[in-house]
């Protein structure tokens, strides 16, 4: 008699699970023909595309940071670090990261070193512009990954509509210290069209530091 089950009162059988395929099918089509934007992700030349007609804009940008799928970005000089301090940090809506760090800014030619299990603050070099139907999310670098090193924790979405440099949280979840140099391509950015359109209006709207 084939599978059964139930759906509500509807007994499952392979020709119910047919229909089902065949439905979804039909779902999915309507979306590639055009009635109804779908999100995704730009790659090549949707990227090249974006940045051409000003809905990508990043400054300073080489093109050699373009990739297939992303857009490589480097670390900035403006740092914060955590002061050593026994107190308790206290998260609420209101807390404020400035009273727990200090600002510390590292020259070109120089470097900031994380312990294992540290945390600190840094920013992007580069200015992020986006049009309010684009999005997109920061991640790391593999080839800095197997060092131990993340670039941004737990808070990687950038809204649509952003105009600031990106703070990068930065931890070391190596075994040993690592030193980390201004200019460094240190994360990328992934761009993602949006179905509908918003700007970003919140507390970080005109970061320029960490």
């Amino acid at each position: 008699d084939g599978v059964r089950g139930k759906v509500g009162e509807a007994p499952i059988t392979p020709d119910f699970v047919m229909r089902l395929g065949n439905a979804a099918g039909r779902v999915l089509a309507q979306g590639r023909s055009g009635k109804g934007e779908r999100p995704s992700v730009l790659i090549g030349k949707e990227i090249a595309k974006a940045l051409k007609e000003k809905l990508i804009r990043i400054e300073p940008l080489d093109r050699s940071q373009i990739g297939p799928g992303s857009i490589d970005l480097t670390l900035g000089n403006d740092f914060r670090i955590f002061k050593k301090q026994s107190t308790i940090y206290h998260i609420r809506n209101h807390s404020d990261i400035q009273f727990i760090t200090k600002a510390v800014h590292v020259r070109d030619d120089g470097y900031i070193v994380i312990k294992p299990g540290e945390m600190i603050l840094g920013i992007t070099k580069e200015k992020i512009t986006l049009a309010d139907n684009i999005s997109g999310r920061l991640e790391g670098r593999s080839r800095f990954a197997r060092f131990g090193l993340a670039v941004h924790v737990t808070a990687g979405f950038m809204h649509p509509g952003i105009s600031n440099h990106q703070v990068l949280e930065i931890v070391n979840l190596g075994h040993g210290p690592l030193a980390l140099y201004p200019g460094t391509r240190i994360c990328q950015f992934i761009f993602e069209k949006c179905d509908g359109h918003a700007m970003y209006q919140g507390r970080f709207v005109k970061q320029i530091k960490p």
